[in-house]
């Protein structure tokens, strides 16, 4: 059977030198411009924040989205290269190299939700809850990022539909002699993406203005997340050490199990 090759450019346009414009970062682009829309809808009638204040929208979306990429950065080398980072402590700085850490992400994105209720005096979980809706957009568009780029990929698979990809080989292997793998970064992007953002925009409504209160589905977003995560792990290679024979995705996923279980049955009988 012949296997598609993922031949990709993950560059859309050379300006010189290091400068380009890539597909990762359009991808995060198209999610912050994703995340204004979903918020502005969801917070017309201050459902979503509870005030009509186009200033704190402004300012969520800004701490969220730098708290996100800053996580991201800093938590990849935490959980997967730290000695990397020791050895080289200005890598953090060259992003145009790869390295995110979704669950990185995660404690970003929550210190910028602290950060803007702070300062705009909107309760803490109210922030973290409209995050939820926020949220999974940028997970599909940086999951369709990583197949582009070529990495990430999945373990060896001969499904009609699994990908060759180069990167997975030592280079100058012949293309024939690269084992074909499942596209995890797909699975990725269906489970994180659409499914998780189709589950919060549900669940968003359901809870809004009555029980469970603020916080439960920050709560139930952690554990959706994780359990989705845990199974897509099944078909991605790992991609650092094992822990406890666990990948690392799926170790920090049950922590996040754990969190949002506690979460939402501290929060269970508050009202917004």
């Amino acid at each position: 059977m012949a296997y598609w090759v993922n031949n990709l450019d993950p560059v859309i346009w050379h300006i010189g030198g290091a400068l380009a414009i890539r597909y990762y970062g359009v991808a995060y682009v198209l999610a912050f411009w994703c995340s204004w829309i979903l918020l502005r809808r969801l917070n017309r009638d201050g459902a979503a924040l509870g005030i009509k204040d186009e200033g704190a929208e402004s300012a969520l979306l800004l701490a969220f989205f730098l708290g996100a990429v800053a996580g991201g950065r800093i938590g990849y080398f935490v959980f997967y290269d730290f000695q990397g980072w020791l050895r080289d402590p200005l890598s953090v700085f060259r992003v145009w190299e790869g390295g995110m850490s979704s669950h990185g992400g995660f404690v970003g994105a929550i210190a910028g939700a602290g950060w803007v209720s702070a300062t705009r005096r909107i309760g803490f979980w109210r922030v973290t809850d409209t995050l939820c809706v926020l949220t999974p957009p940028g997970f599909f568009l940086g999951r369709i990022a990583n197949f582009v780029n070529g990495e990430l990929w999945g373990k060896i698979a001969h499904v009609p539909w699994a990908v060759i990809f180069p990167a997975s080989a030592v280079p100058g292997t012949p293309t024939d002699q690269i084992p074909p793998r499942h596209p995890s970064q797909l699975y990725e992007a269906l489970l994180e993406g659409v499914i998780l953002f189709v589950w919060a925009r549900w669940r968003f409504g359901r809870t809004r203005g009555e029980k469970p209160g603020p916080g439960a589905l920050s709560g139930e977003f952690l554990m959706v997340y994780a359990v989705l995560r845990i199974v897509s792990e099944m078909f991605r290679a790992p991609d650092a050490p094992l822990i406890l024979g666990l990948s690392r995705g799926v170790f920090y996923s049950l922590w996040m199990i754990l969190a949002g279980f506690l979460i939402r049955f501290v929060m269970r009988g508050h009202r917004r």
